[in-house]
């Protein structure tokens, strides 16, 4: 005889639906200034707890990558403003410039991861 109190098992895709939104809220932050990443973000914190084992590395994933790409986007951004300050004395102008690729390598980075995780979302496999 059978538990009726006994949890039924997981649906092993909770919470699909809602990584495959994050990823694309990532791939729609560029264009929106970022702040839909700031909405996927919060998509993941709040959809992981309920997820399956293999969705929740997908949030966990989400997670991590929004948190380094803000941190690497506020020191890119400093070292922009204080390359831009010191190149009216021209020594920042090679800065300036250093800065401004690393920030455009960040964002296709940050693309990139979006992209292979939406499509790994879409495969059913793990980040």
């Amino acid at each position: 005889m059978t538990d009726v109190n006994a949890a039924a098992p997981a649906d092993p895709d909770e919470g699909r639906a809602a990584a495959a939104v994050v990823w694309l809220l990532y791939l729609l932050a560029i264009p929106s200034a970022n702040v839909l990443a700031v909405v996927g973000v919060i998509v993941a914190y709040v959809a992981r707890d309920g997820s399956s084992p293999w969705v929740r590395r997908h949030f966990d994933s989400q997670i991590a990558l929004f948190w380094s790409t803000i941190v690497w986007f506020i020191l890119l951004t400093v070292l922009i403003i204080v390359s831009g300050i010191l190149s009216l004395i021209i020594i920042g102008i090679p800065f300036l410039i250093a800065a401004g690729l690393a920030m455009l390598v960040l964002f296709i980075w940050f693309t990139v991861k979006s992209v292979i995780g939406l499509i790994n979302v879409v495969q059913r496999r793990q980040p």
